[in-house]
């Protein structure tokens, strides 16, 4: 994997960069749409390349290994076969899942044992386990096996749990160079920043980190529960250490606002369920504010969806008939939703993108935070 820095803006830390992969190039910053188990929920494959425009998206080691399983993945030739997305996919390494099934998993140096939520058998994660799932499913980028602690751990368990990352990271590292890609391709492992919200903790770990001089690095263990104001905090002081020649991914954020409040301080990839679920559930995010469409409001409004949306659907569909999809319990509304949120979260990456690279990002972006937050 390269990674090129195209452009920095002179008043922020925003910057502008291109990832290249075996299965192709990643213009930064960038969102990634979620497809945990390997599908981007609701959207079909041809709209998530041709018109939400992706061009990295996420699958998740503890899902795909439960379901379908290696033994599948590995008989179809990795997760890039399996589902027929022939762009750069990234490998979350369970480690948020294990953090968000703390009732039901048990954490010990080796690993984290865990019962599945899908039947109730047990399983054990170690760090070398995991490096051999991420290669069965063939990821372009994996990630290191972590723990994610909640945003309000007190410190020392904070730092417990970053010491035992960092010796998972080292188990991690080791695995990985001692096996190989099995498709044919090159795989790159991310490793994970943590420290909870505690900034000696962060600046070791970030410190610790870099050190590895992996080909890219990630930042974990945020958007987990604590203050906006500590998030970007933590963000900017972890991205003044980290190599500014290697692509950083801020992992699990969040929304339209977060996404460009990380990018000013430096982030280049993102991922969140938020556009999707958030879709699911009535919620657009759209380039005037943010729509609620179960509202009544909507209802004999037959104007465009947003007329100068970022997707197709936009401009096909009005807001009175989203609205009718939603109270009918319509499939077709969470698909709408989903395809829409989805192009307008690949839009603005991709404005904030043009603005850096034009040279007024840091005027344009407070504008546009502003305009994207109003509720509609």
């Amino acid at each position: 994997m390269k990674f090129q820095l195209q452009y920095t803006d002179s008043k922020t830390n925003a910057r502008a960069g291109l990832i290249t992969t075996d299965h192709g190039q990643i213009e930064t910053p960038i969102f990634m749409p979620v497809g945990t188990i390997g599908s981007v929920k609701a959207v079909h494959l041809t709209e998530l390349k041709d018109d939400i425009k992706a061009q990295i998206i996420l699958g998740n080691t503890y899902h795909l290994y439960l379901r379908p399983g290696l033994d599948v993945l590995e008989r179809a030739g990795g997760l890039h076969r399996f589902n027929g997305f022939d762009r750069p996919i990234l490998t979350d390494s369970g480690g948020f899942q294990v953090f968000s099934l703390s009732a039901i998993r048990k954490l010990r140096e080796e690993g984290a044992e865990f019962r599945s939520h899908i039947d109730g058998s047990k399983h054990f994660f170690t760090p070398e386990r995991v490096m051999d799932i991420e290669r069965s499913i063939g990821a372009d980028i994996m990630m290191a096996f972590d723990e994610c602690t909640p945003g309000d751990a007190d410190y020392d368990y904070a730092r417990t749990s970053m010491e035992l990352t960092h010796r998972w990271l080292d188990r991690c590292v080791a695995r990985f160079k001692e096996t190989e890609p099995k498709y044919g391709y090159h795989q790159s492992l991310f490793p994970i920043v943590q420290g909870c919200v505690y900034r000696d903790l962060r600046a070791r770990s970030a410190e610790y980190i870099a050190s590895k001089d992996a080909e890219g690095n990630a930042i974990g263990g945020l958007a987990v529960g604590e203050p906006v104001e500590k998030m970007y905090e933590m963000i900017e002081l972890v991205n003044g250490i980290l190599p500014a020649d290697k692509p950083r991914y801020l992992m699990g954020v969040g929304t339209p606002v977060n996404i460009l409040e990380g990018i000013e301080r430096g982030v280049d990839m993102f991922d969140c369920v938020m556009p999707t679920r958030n879709g699911r559930n009535g919620m657009l995010f759209t380039k005037q504010g943010i729509m609620n469409m179960r509202n009544k409001k909507w209802e004999t409004d037959f104007s465009p969806i947003e007329p100068d949306g970022a997707s197709y659907v936009d401009t096909l569909y009005s807001k009175a008939y989203l609205r009718h999809l939603f109270h009918a319990q319509e499939l077709l509304a969470m698909q709408i939703a989903s395809i829409h949120n989805l192009a307008f979260y690949l839009w603005l990456v991709g404005e904030a993108r043009k603005h850096i690279i034009v040279g007024d990002f840091a005027t344009w972006k407070p504008r546009m935070v502003q305009q994207i937050s109003t509720r509609l």
